[in-house]
């Protein structure tokens, strides 16, 4: 009748160090799995990141083109002497004369320049002048624009711009 005794105490040691066994190995193996989902958060934090960085490369990779194009309506600080050059053969190109009086930069801190112009021709010729240099492909707008006849018989028209400038190392558009 012994071995049934020492069955009865062996069997349930046995079966409580198991258990013991078991649930302590489970508990480690779920601490280990709140450490491995931590260590994924941070992966995919970090390849997010990486993504969103290969993004914004790529990005500003197209905003260069796009910058150096918007540059170029605008008249750099060194490029005023050709811009008003282009003015000329516009007037020119359209039977006009086109004398600048005046070039100055805002003085409020901004980065354009002020023109002050007269063209001079047929009324037709003036017109088309003004229509050109007002759709020129700069950062341009007209402020103001008078008419008059002179006792020649000539048409002056005189036009008052704002044009936007950058700063040196810009290009300037290419005349049309």
């Amino acid at each position: 009748m012994r071995p049934p005794r020492v069955a009865l105490i062996v069997v349930p040691s046995i079966l409580v160090l198991a258990l013991m066994s078991y649930f302590a190995l489970r508990s480690i193996v779920a601490q280990k799995s709140v450490e491995v989902a931590g260590l994924q958060r941070y992966i995919d934090i970090k390849s997010e990141s990486v993504t969103r960085m290969a993004t914004a490369r790529s990005v500003l990779g197209e905003l260069a083109g796009a910058e150096a194009e918007i540059k170029g309506y605008f008249v750099p600080q060194t490029g005023v002497v050709s811009f008003i050059d282009d003015l000329q053969a516009r007037g020119r190109a359209l039977s006009t004369e086109v004398s600048i009086s005046s070039v100055s930069a805002d003085t409020h801190g901004g980065s354009t320049l002020l023109l002050t112009l007269a063209i001079k021709g047929s009324f037709d010729a003036v017109m088309r002048t003004v229509g050109s240099i007002e759709y020129a492909p700069y950062d341009l707008s007209t402020t103001g624009l008078s008419l008059a006849l002179d006792s020649k018989g000539q048409w002056i028209a005189n036009m008052t711009m704002v044009v936007g400038s950058a700063p040196a190392g810009g290009t300037t558009a290419p005349s049309s």
